[in-house]
């Protein structure tokens, strides 16, 4: 064996010394309620929509039960892998996920005149979805090794900027606004917490601003998008501001308490995408203020617990992959509430763990599971305090 396979099964073997017996339920669980309870939310919201395709309500539910369930067994799976093996294998994770990015562009199957989704014999998925996490680990591991050089232009600052926009760039000719943004915010962010000079990340970012305007406004559907936000002009709000509507006509609905399980109008064909980008304001029509602001509790805790898990994490790997991977579900978080509240204009941003969609459900399990793992190896315990 090779010295990199000895190193790859010396990760392996850690395990047993690190995680044996041993996951933070303060995440387990709220990432396993907010799955199972997309079951529900899910079967409701897409009841009438799968009556209306395929002749039967629970089509679509029963495709995200299985995917609900492959979740599960993903989450359980990654967080008794030890993290360490993905420092050691983040540049192929990486340049796998530009491969697919590629690939999706030149054998991708165009969906509302967007290239995103790859087919793979019975599997299809958003290569995007992969790309955000494989650019997180490939990050947390080039911050890890330049510390020492982070201050600099040339060896610490510009490669990340490289890669950066690479991925933005590929995203861009899906092409995909709102994932190309989120991601940029999520790779500036990282080099903020990963201590660049800041000068060079302010220019950096006010740059990234405003090739984001122009990209924005360069394809009419965009920009009818932000006219309708701001009702400006002749884009009506009642064409391109429809789904905003709809989705703010159901949190009206729900009130404080909700119209109650299965008792949503809006899913009725009035609200597209009510089982995906805008399942939210259907759980807020259904179980009113007090079922999202459980939603929100849920995903409280797990930020919360993973910042004192990257706090506390082994080494610097550990401790910018958590922030990464907290950054990513806060910030899809806040967007797809945004958008389901008319805060910002309608994009397509799943709601992680709850939206339907194979693609998210097994990537934010997997991730979830890495942050079990980095939380397994993390001094948070009294008693694990006392015997080191």
């Amino acid at each position: 064996m090779g010295i990199n396979g000895q190193k790859i099964e010396s990760s392996f073997s850690k395990l047993s010394e690190n995680t044996k017996g041993h996951i933070d339920w303060i995440i387990f669980i709220p990432v396993v309620a907010l799955l199972l309870f997309s079951l529900v939310f899910v079967y409701s919201a897409s009841a009438p929509i799968s009556a209306e395709k395929f002749e039967d309500v629970g089509t679509l539910f029963s495709k995200h039960l299985v995917r609900v369930f492959l979740g599960l067994i993903t989450l359980v799976i990654f967080s008794k892998i030890d993290y360490h093996i993905y420092e050691k294998l983040a540049r192929p994770i990486f340049f796998v996920s530009i491969a697919m990015l590629i690939g999706v562009l030149i054998f991708g199957e165009v969906r509302n005149g967007a290239k995103r989704w790859l087919d793979i014999g019975p599997i299809n998925f958003q290569p995007v979805e992969f790309a955000k996490f494989a650019m997180v680990i490939y990050f947390a591991y080039l911050l890890t090794q330049k510390q020492k050089v982070i201050k600099t232009f040339t060896d610490g600052f510009l490669p990340f900027i490289i890669w950066t926009a690479i991925i933005c760039f590929l995203i861009a000719l899906q092409p995909n606004f709102s994932n190309l943004l989120l991601i940029f915010i999520i790779a500036m962010t990282m080099l903020f917490i990963g201590n660049v000079n800041l000068l060079y990340l302010i220019a950096t970012a006010g740059l990234g601003g405003i090739l984001a305007f122009i990209y924005a406004v360069s394809a009419q559907y965009r920009m009818d998008r932000i006219m309708s936000f701001f009702n400006f002009g002749d884009a009506a709000p009642s064409v391109t501001g429809y789904q905003s509507q709809q989705a703010l006509i159901a949190l009206g609905n729900g009130g404080i308490f909700g119209l109650g399980p299965g008792q949503g109008r809006q899913n009725h064909l009035f609200l597209p995408e009510s089982y995906g980008d805008f399942i939210f304001s259907i759980i807020g029509e259904e179980y009113g203020f007090i079922g999202l602001l459980l939603v929100f509790i849920a995903f409280g805790v797990i930020f919360l617990r993973s910042m004192l898990v990257a706090k506390k994490a082994p080494d610097n790997f550990g401790y910018f992959l958590a922030i990464g991977i907290v950054i990513t579900f806060a910030l899809y978080l806040v967007v797809n509430a945004a958008v389901n509240t008319g805060l910002v204009p309608t994009t397509g941003v799943p709601l992680p763990f709850i939206s339907y969609g194979g693609t998210a459900i097994l990537i934010y399990s997997a991730v979830a599971g890495i942050l079990l793992n980095i939380s397994a190896q993390a001094n948070i315990y009294p008693l694990e305090t006392n015997k080191k």
